[in-house]
């Protein structure tokens, strides 16, 4: 959940560049079976699982809280891992472009729905959360067609703090344990807020740069087209 939808495939037959740039023709080349769409869709069928284990006897079973925190972490740990290999091994795909952030929105909103339904977590914090991920992954594509979005410093420190909170909220902790883990998540939800408020600053000052760029791109082709026409006229009175 870094924001650029990272996941991927290769099989291009020729050697990636570490770090290069990924190219039309390294998308288009790609093939769906690697590495980092594997990973992608692990996490994707790891959400029902999830989910069992979680509400499994009627959600209060720490040893079942326990089986669902590992898949839950393994599922953040294959998030960090697929899009790290897309950007170093110039494995994308259309496929993973659109899969890897549903995966990522689709565990952790699980597990903030269902920690609700349990009555470990307000409902408001849920809220709040989805509210912010799903409308920043909306409004990328809002902006794609001017340009990408980075993922901030911050928003990576959101990840992170969002993924600790609620690995911790699945855990049955009691004690010290469960009073750091509310303040866990209270960081988590300012950072939530407040790097999606930035997201949405460069979201509209890039539109907003991208509109100006091409209405340029628009008036110099009429520019040209009209000298383009006056040549030719000037040329007809010639003859």
């Amino acid at each position: 959940m870094t924001g650029v939808p990272a996941s991927a495939a290769g099989g291009s037959g020729t050697k990636p560049v570490r770090g290069g740039k990924l190219g039309t023709a390294a998308v288009n080349q790609a093939s769906l079976w690697n590495i980092a769409n594997i990973l992608t869709m692990v996490r994707l069928l790891l959400v029902p699982g999830f989910v069992m284990l979680l509400l499994h006897n009627g959600g209060y079973d720490p040893a079942w809280r326990s089986f669902a925190w590992a898949a839950f972490a393994i599922a953040m740990i294959t998030d960090l891992f697929d899009g790290h290999l897309a950007r170093t091994y110039n494995l994308v795909t259309d496929f993973g472009k659109i899969a890897d952030p549903i995966a990522d929105k689709a565990i952790m909103g699980a597990a903030l729905i269902c920690l609700s339904y349990l009555g470990d977590l307000p409902w408001w914090v849920t809220g709040v959360i989805l509210f912010r991920e799903i409308g920043i992954t909306l409004m990328r594509f809002w902006v794609i067609r001017h340009a990408v979005i980075p993922a901030s410093r911050g928003g990576k420190m959101k990840t992170l703090a969002q993924g600790t909170a609620v690995g911790m909220y699945v855990l049955a902790l009691t004690g010290p344990l469960a009073t750091l883990r509310f303040w866990v998540m209270a960081v988590a939800v300012v950072l939530t807020v407040v790097t999606g408020l930035d997201y949405v600053r460069q979201a509209v000052v890039l539109r907003r740069k991208g509109l100006a760029a091409e209405r340029a791109a628009a008036a110099d082709r009429a520019s040209g087209a009209s000298a383009a026409a006056g040549a030719s006229g000037s040329a007809e009175a010639e003859r």
